[in-house]
């Protein structure tokens, strides 16, 4: 098998995601290969993100087709925002969580969003529109080189997308940069609880962009945040995301070997 460069793996995810930010409201689309049946419908897009702990007020609250089924959590129900903070999501698609983020850090806060899919970017600016959320911009860039300035934001959200990029440690080390002294990280992310077999891991297209290849375990998340200067950091593995991981590419058993998890730190 031929090794691909880390932008390589890059355009690959690129190119996954444009295909979901590009398709229909009523297309299938999710954070799995494109032939997945875990979503069908627009119903479905709620009762996916219904599963990941969004509540129903949370879904009412977004513009029609800023909620792509896309995650693997909810990151802004566990970030304890307030009004007035400013907030950065890494990955942020249609504007699903920057948009309920919004909500939360009111008229005196700010919200940015971070995508390297133009068509994504695309996406969240007409949903920001429509939904009028003024407080709300969304920049093109990738979250190992973000488009914003040093000790500029209170709090860092991301949801299923931090897995997806081929150096992980830049990430977080733009991350630390980007935040405030005494700002915080809340993500919710995919990690391994077990190797994952050759087969998955070795699948460096559909399955990579699927949010399964490229998880780091629970150690290494750790050790890369400690290495990027985070403190009081807490990893919580979520077993009950098992229920949903295991539709995502049916009859694998990848649920043996990933699980969501919360992870938070400090600046």
């Amino acid at each position: 098998m031929t090794k691909l460069t880390n932008d390589q793996i890059r355009q690959n995810v690129r190119g996954h995601y444009q295909k979901v930010a590009v398709k229909k409201i009523e297309a299938s689309s999710c954070c799995t290969p494109a032939d997945s049946s875990c979503c069908d419908t627009p119903a479905d897009f709620d009762a996916i993100s219904a599963k990941l702990g969004y509540s129903s007020s949370d879904l009412a609250a977004v513009p029609e087709g800023a909620n792509l089924g896309l995650g693997c959590g909810n990151p802004q129900a566990i970030a304890e925002l307030q009004a007035g903070e400013h907030v950065l999501d890494l990955g942020s698609g249609g504007g699903f969580d920057c948009f309920l983020a919004s909500r939360q850090v009111g008229d005196q806060g700010h919200v940015i969003g971070v995508d390297m899919t133009p068509e994504m970017i695309s996406r969240a600016r007409e949903n920001a529109i429509k939904g009028k959320f003024n407080n709300t911009e969304f920049r093109l860039g990738e979250i190992e080189y973000l488009p914003v300035a040093d000790n500029s934001v209170n709090v860092i959200i991301s949801n299923c997308v931090i897995n997806l990029s081929p150096d992980k440690q830049q990430v977080f080390h733009e991350a630390y940069r980007v935040l405030q002294p005494g700002g915080r990280l809340a993500i919710s992310d995919i990690v391994t609880t077990a190797e994952l077999p050759p087969e998955i891991k070795n699948d460096l297209d559909e399955l990579y962009s699927g949010c399964i290849s490229g998880a780091s375990s629970i150690a290494d998340v750790e050790q890369m945040l400690h290495e990027s200067g985070f403190t009081e950091i807490r990893i919580e593995p979520k077993d009950e995301s098992r229920t949903f991981i295991k539709d995502w590419v049916p009859g694998a058993n990848v649920d043996e070997y990933i699980v969501s998890a919360v992870i938070k730190a400090r600046k």
